[in-house]
């Protein structure tokens, strides 16, 4: 019996950069791909276009999958997600609409690098400097913060934290760490000191860095309270979720002066729309979205991402998910 084609859409995907950086050959005279550089945040068009396809290729959670969404596409047999975790995937409702859901590996150093990159050109304000340079501006309008001697807070304490911790200490810094289950022995480890509390946390740091995972008892982990707590001339950096930072107390501790500035690589809608005050705030140092969006992590999601759909056409799944 012949096999009628299979269909296949890779979304958002913003470089081009899907069917070049993987060896998609192997799937020849099996499955035809198309990729989608567009966000597509119509929920009507984006079933419109995946009406046909058997297998859909997201992007870590640039694009939800609710229960809707898989309730709208009743074709749809694979669905993979670049890393093995995503919470914008209804996991429960995909098992229900007969959709397996595998995932690929994924490094947690870009996201580490992409930390101290805003951190740093927080800190040597690298944004004014520039800026200032190609336009003819000043020579030099800014004093840098010292890191050295410094104190870095760090809301999390895992695997990304813990390699952010490691940097820190290299330039000299002192890191304390705090979350709801971190004890004292698992901050030595890493050469860290337990912070008694949240709060003491943020009264004693210069930067604060945010690595915790999004659930119900992190979101808007840092309100207005929390905000006000931080030193007038501490940096905010969060490369984690946006959701865990409440957007109108951030706002306002911005403006008002609360904190110093904030770096951003993580927002509540993405991508950012072009009217958001985020773009143009003077303190803020944002980037789309960047912490995982290095050659090498694209390489293992699309490499894996052929291996899941190649496996779902042989009948033995791997990194089934659901």
């Amino acid at each position: 019996m012949v096999r009628m084609t299979v269909y296949c859409a890779v979304l958002d995907d913003y470089q081009g950069a899907a069917l070049t950086l993987a060896d998609w050959s192997g799937l020849d005279g099996r499955v035809e791909v198309r990729a989608f550089r567009e966000h597509i945040a119509d929920r009507d068009k984006l079933v419109a276009e995946l009406a046909d396809c058997e297998i859909v290729v997201a992007m870590r959670e640039r694009t939800p999958f609710d229960a809707d969404l898989l309730s709208r596409l009743p074709k749809l047999r694979l669905l993979v997600t670049t890393g093995m975790r995503n919470a914008s995937i209804d996991l429960a409702a995909a098992t229900a609409q007969g959709v397996t859901v595998c995932g690929t590996a994924s490094s947690s150093t870009p996201p580490v690098e992409l930390t101290w990159a805003l951190l740093l050109g927080l800190a040597r304000h690298v944004t004014t400097e520039s800026r200032a340079l190609r336009d003819g501006g000043p020579w030099q309008s800014t004093v840098g913060q010292d890191l050295h001697g410094r104190t870095l807070g760090l809301l999390g304490l895992g695997k990304i934290g813990s390699r952010v911790a490691r940097v820190a200490a290299a330039f000299g810094m002192e890191v304390v760490a705090w979350s709801r289950h971190l004890t004292a022995e698992r901050a030595a480890e890493e050469g860290v000191q337990l912070a008694d509390s949240k709060e003491d946390l943020l009264r004693c740091s210069d930067f604060v860095s945010v690595h915790l995972v999004l659930s119900d008892r992190t979101r808007g982990l840092l309100g207005e309270p929390e905000l006000r707590a931080m030193r007038p001339h501490a940096f905010l950096v969060n490369t984690s979720r946006a959701a865990i930072v409440d957007r109108d107390a951030l706002l306002r501790a911005l403006r008002e002066g609360w904190i110093a500035g904030a770096g951003l690589d993580v927002f509540d809608t993405e991508p950012l729309p072009a009217d958001d005050p985020l773009r143009t705030l003077p303190n803020v140092l944002a980037t789309p979205h960047l912490g995982y969006v290095t050659e090498r992590n694209y390489r293992t999601y699309y490499r894996e991402a052929v291996e899941d759909i190649a496996a779902y056409l042989d009948g033995s799944l791997v990194r089934v998910l659901n």
